[in-house]
């Protein structure tokens, strides 16, 4: 017999403007199931979770949930209170966590009294102790949320929650910066609290997760609910299909003939103030027609690899080199002289700047041409034409050459950043998780073009903290932890994993 319906988004709509975010979208949640919602960036998701949560008031439409004496109650409008209230937790996607607090008392803000005399810790430990063994979210209560792992961050977040007995849980991306351990870990404790009752919605670019933890599936596109499948008869093309409209498939990697060494770090060192910024004695060799896919979790001196290969730190110890020529020192300049295509992790901080053109933006790196100025002024006419050829080539879309590049979507910018990169065909291409953000369609389109820029002769370096990204790109995978690269001589995700978390597969 089928679980009761727990929880009813009944005809939700959101405006923003003219822009229709979500249509008039319904939807239900069964007691103990676990629900993906699915759909493109900008297709509506966050904006219709908002509403669930009380952080948007719906211009029309209605939440409802089911006590626990079975009795409906609507849910007043934009009332975050209220939803907390009804015992909804939601946990977002970029932690909202105190670092200079403890993990106990993340959990504990906003459960207290402010008139209260005295706090009731040992009561409180209690109870989250008791969480943590029926959960099996174990973390340390004691240790500062700075000191802690995103792992065990990501627990904190959900013991939070649940130490407001929440009935519905709602998970944003929770397993972005996971390795697959920590995921598997994370699902396993779901499914264990799923069987005691608790119902979730849980929002992923990841359809692997989405098969293998859903039940129900529910796909959003243009702000509309297109469809929902039952989990056990869904595949990875309907729900692609569903998502973009079409049918979409992903790029296949082809074998391609490596050529000479394009880029090497021969045991370079870089001492900055934490590990984020500083690498420990790295060697790294690409060869023209490769991709290198560095896997890692965040923070474990990606940035400062990204940072070397842009030209943006110059290395302590140790050289770099391209196509066999040592580069002495390192600037942006230089690099980008010597053929280094740059794809940013950042693209809209470190990509474009927002308050120009996007003919502007287009040209940022070829200032120096002849075709961009003359006598140090810009041929804006020959800027414009440039950008209509590459915004066709490319199919960037939007308002147009002339308008300001922050006015476009993130997948746009991106395309904008591949076609600045991509066009002057350059031999060594860093993409620092180029598909971060992006959905299905936009992530394939991107995959696409780094693989046909791969064919022609490049050497790739992807740093990306999706497995599955490194594992369908990469020729070659490498493991960064802790300021130091690994060769992972294997393509099994578990021994990955391992390798991610610092221990030997």
């Amino acid at each position: 017999m089928e679980n009761p319906v727990i929880l009813t988004l009944g005809g939700l709509t959101k405006r923003f403007g003219d822009v229709i975010a979500n249509d008039a979208i319904d939807l239900t949640l069964h007691q103990g199931e676990v629900l993906a919602l699915l759909g493109e960036n900008g297709a509506g998701k966050t904006t219709l979770m908002n509403m669930l949560f009380g952080h948007y008031t719906p211009d029309a439409g209605y939440v409802e949930i089911i006590g626990e004496d079975g009795v409906a109650k609507r849910l007043p409008a934009g009332n975050a209170q209220a939803a907390i209230d009804a015992r909804i937790g939601m946990v977002h996607q970029h932690f909202t966590l105190a670092e200079n607090l403890s993990a106990l008392d993340n959990i504990l803000l906003g459960s207290e009294s402010l008139w209260g005399i005295r706090r009731n810790r040992r009561a409180a430990r209690a109870k989250i102790e008791g969480l943590m063994q029926d959960s099996g979210l174990i973390a340390p209560l004691d240790e500062k949320i700075g000191a802690l792992s995103v792992g065990e961050r990501q627990r904190i977040e959900i013991l939070k929650a649940l130490f407001h007995d929440a009935r519905v849980l709602v998970l944003d991306e929770p397993t972005a910066v996971l390795t697959p351990q920590e995921a598997d870990s994370l699902f396993l404790a779901l499914r264990k609290m799923v069987a005691n009752g608790l119902s979730v919605i849980f929002i992923s670019h990841k359809l692997h997760e989405v098969l293998a933890f859903s039940d129900r599936i529910a796909v959003l596109r243009h702000g509309k609910k297109v469809g929902e499948l039952t989990t056990a008869d869904a595949d990875k093309t309907q729900i692609a299909s569903l998502m973009v409209g079409e049918e979409t498939a992903l790029p296949e990697r082809e074998f391609c003939e490596t050529g000479a060494p394009v880029f090497e770090l021969t045991g370079v060192t870089v001492q900055r103030e934490n590990a984020r910024n500083s690498l420990n004695n790295v060697s790294l060799c690409v060869r023209s027609g490769e991709i290198v896919g560095v896997a890692g979790v965040s923070g474990n001196g990606q940035s400062a690899l990204a940072q070397l290969i842009s030209g943006l730190t110059r290395p302590d110890s140790g050289t770099v080199a391209l196509a066999g020529d040592v580069v002495t020192a390192p600037t942006p300049k230089s690099m980008i002289k010597a053929r280094v295509g740059r794809i940013p992790e950042d693209r809209h901080h470190d990509g474009v700047v927002g308050s120009m053109t996007v003919a502007e933006n287009l040209v940022l790196e070829r200032l120096g041409d002849d075709d961009v100025q003359r006598h140090g002024f810009l041929r804006k006419g020959a800027i414009s034409d440039h950008a209509d050829d590459l915004i066709k080539a490319y199919d960037v879309r939007g308002p147009g050459a002339q308008a300001r590049a922050a006015l476009l979507s993130g997948g746009n910018i991106q395309k904008l950043i591949l076609a600045r990169v991509l066009e002057k065909e350059p031999l060594v291409i860093l993409a620092n998780q180029p598909t971060r953000g992006l959905d299905f369609g936009a992530a394939g389109e991107v995959a696409r073009r780094l693989m046909e820029a791969r064919k022609r002769g490049a050497g790739v370096v992807l740093i990306s903290e999706d497995l599955d990204e490194v594992l369908s790109l990469a020729d070659r995978i490498v493991v960064m932890h802790d300021g130091e690269l690994i060769e992972a001589g294997t393509r099994d995700r578990a021994a990955i994993g391992l390798l991610m978390a610092g221990q030997a597969a």
